[in-house]
C-alpha cells in the first residue's frame, strides 16, 4: 500500500481499535456492522469482520492440498466506519477523556465509556 507523501496530515493514529464494534457508514457495505479484526494505522485502514469479503483462488499447499477460492476480508479505510455506541447500537464519534488518571474512550451520543 503507499504511503502517505512527506507532506501529509496523517499521524498514524485511529479511532477504533482490534476488538471494537464497528459499523460501516458508507460504500457497497453501508450498514454491515463487524468487528474490528485488524487495525492499520499507518495506512489509515481497518480490516472488518463479515465486510468487504472478496473471493481469492488458492493454490494448492501441503496444508490445503485440494486448494479451492476462499473468502477474505479487505481493508476499508478507517474513516468509513464509526464505533457502535455501547448504549443504543448506533453509530457514534468517539471523545477521549481522562478519567481516574486515565486516557480513555468516550461514545460521544450516549456518553458512556468504552475502554
Amino acid at each position: 500500500m503507499p504511503r502517505p507523501s512527506a507532506g501529509s496530515h496523517h499521524n498514524d493514529k485511529l479511532h477504533v481499535k482490534k476488538g471494537d464494534t464497528v459499523i460501516v457508514l458508507s460504500g457497497k457495505h453501508k450498514g454491515k456492522s463487524g468487528k474490528v479484526l485488524l487495525a492499520l494505522p499507518r495506512d489509515q485502514k481497518v480490516v472488518v469482520e463479515g465486510v468487504n469479503l472478496v473471493t481469492k483462488n488458492v493454490k494448492p499447499s501441503p496444508a490445503n492440498p485440494q486448494g479451492g477460492q476462499e473468502q477474505r476480508e479487505l481493508a476499508l479505510h478507517a474513516s468509513k466506519v464509526a464505533l457502535v455506541d455501547p448504549e443504543t447500537g448506533k453509530a457514534t464519534r468517539v471523545r477521549k477523556q481522562i478519567v481516574d488518571g486515565k486516557k480513555v474512550r468516550v461514545a460521544v451520543a450516549s456518553g458512556k465509556t468504552i475502554d
